[in-house]
């Protein structure tokens, strides 16, 4: 059985995440370039965040998707079963996004396994983070048409871009069959 996320689950760890940072309403909206209402919404779990909107208000709260979808499980365990995994659906794409890593474990590196559908297209504005923060996406699937910045690359199955999060990311699906990667995020600065 699947660990899915739902609209209360979202809006309660973006609440939770809110007022840890003690950050009122305006304030995250003023940062995130989102309204007030719609972000009282997803906190109330009556909307769903596009991946897109949601990366915009992770960054405006100093975090990542990645980040963002960790489970901040008390006891740390090193291994996670497919089952305990969190899985999130964006619902303006479909894309499925599954949280790989273990919890807890105080490393710099998550790891995320993405379902990408045919022809989906998914841009995420540059965030607020530094140029330290590097994530791999390595397509075991499908083909995807990526674009890092000012650059843009064609990649097949078996593949490895290298990018920063600082940059614009677009990610596209050119063709009629589902692609899968995994996004190797580190938030390590050194």
């Amino acid at each position: 059985m699947e660990n899915t996320l739902s609209d209360a689950d979202i809006g309660a760890h973006l609440k939770t995440l809110r007022l840890a940072k003690a950050m009122t309403l305006d304030g995250l909206a003023g940062r995130a370039g989102v309204s007030r209402a719609m972000i009282s919404r997803i906190e109330r779990g009556e909307a769903s965040p596009t991946a897109q909107l949601l990366a915009r208000l992770c960054s405006a709260l100093g975090t990542t998707l990645s980040r963002f979808f960790a489970a901040g499980e008390v006891f740390a365990m090193p291994l996670r079963r497919r089952q305990d995994q969190h899985v999130w659906r964006d619902p303006d794409t479909s894309y499925l996004r599954r949280s790989v890593s273990p919890d807890g474990m105080g490393s710099s590196v998550d790891i995320v396994e993405v379902e990408f559908p045919a022809g989906a297209r998914v841009v995420f504005e540059q965030q607020q983070f530094d140029a330290g923060l590097t994530q791999h996406l390595w397509l075991f699937e499908g083909e995807l048409i990526m674009t890092a910045g000012t650059e843009t690359h064609r990649l097949e199955a078996g593949d490895c871009l290298f990018m920063r999060l600082c940059e614009n990311h677009a990610f596209h699906n050119p063709s009629d069959r589902p692609a899968r990667y995994a996004i190797i995020l580190n938030r390590n600065r050194a």
